[in-house]
């Protein structure tokens, strides 16, 4: 059974809608024992100058966030082993890459989520980004972008929902499949098991085609060249998701031949059974 969500949010986040604290105790009563929130951080979105529904969005206060969840740490902890995390959005301009880094090394976060959202000068969770591009242009300049962003300057623990682009696709047939893009997916995959980082199971998938991202067929590729590290993300951004799936994803996972999940803890990683 997977005990360990790790990619959830807070009202902390711009996109957040639920308290921090009720997240904590939805944790709880749905049985985790491990917790993760890992609030986001898009300074790309800063620098470009991006706007959600016509107006930017609201930056994260890491000041106040750390404060809030060092706090509850020490109040929960006899309950859940609750993790202070943060997600990085990537950006390839260095005075952003360097701004992230800054505050990996301010608030030394216990883990950090390595994020693709932003592509070809778009975040490409909206529909508008696959105006007048082809699926095949549209997703390999999403997976080019990631493949980009495992050589980070910043430390990162998690590649985070690998398939991301196609979330909201306006495609007929949305799903990112490994025999359609396997080039860049192995480069991806051979990259990551080489970093050593772990790939990300997200279950929330919107209208992508799959229960969960990555699917069944980029995991089993991901197995069969040699990776191991595994973490599960609900991405829950208020309390009626947290652990989503995590049956459905466990059960996957040990069909595939993976036998425990990773949890990124201040530069080590701990297993936990499936």
């Amino acid at each position: 059974m997977i005990t360990a969500d790790i990619h959830t949010h807070t009202t902390f986040s711009e996109d957040g809608r639920s308290d921090i604290r009720d997240m904590v105790e939805t944790a709880i009563l749905e049985g985790l024992q491990t917790y993760g929130i890992s609030e986001h951080l898009n300074y790309e979105y800063e620098r470009l100058h991006l706007k959600i529904k016509g107006k930017e969005p609201r930056p994260t206060d890491e000041k106040a966030y750390f404060s809030c969840i060092h706090k509850l740490q020490k109040e929960y902890k006899n309950r859940i082993f609750l993790l202070a995390g943060l997600e990085f959005g990537f950006d390839h301009h260095s005075r952003t890459q360097e701004r992230y880094c800054r505050t990996a090394e301010q608030y030394k976060p216990d883990f950090i989520i390595n994020s693709i959202h932003v592509c070809l000068g778009r975040d490409c969770y909206f529909p508008d980004f696959f105006e007048r591009k082809s699926k095949e242009y549209a997703y390999n300049a999403y997976l080019y972008r990631v493949l980009e962003s495992l050589d980070a300057a910043y430390p990162y623990d998690i590649v985070a929902h690998l398939g991301y682009c196609s979330r909201n696709a306006i495609y007929p047939d949305p799903k990112l499949r490994y025999e359609d893009f396997s080039d860049v997916l192995d480069e991806i995959l051979k990259r990551i098991i080489a970093k050593g980082k772990i790939l990300e199971v997200n279950t929330s998938a919107k209208t992508a085609g799959s229960p969960f991202l990555p699917d069944t067929d980029i995991l089993t590729r991901y197995y069969q060249l040699g990776g191991r590290y595994i973490s599960f993300a609900s991405d829950a951004h208020d309390v009626t998701r947290v652990g989503e799936k995590r049956e459905l994803v466990c059960q996957a996972l040990k069909s595939i031949g993976f036998t425990d999940l990773t949890v990124p803890y201040r530069g080590k990683y701990l297993l936990q059974k499936l």
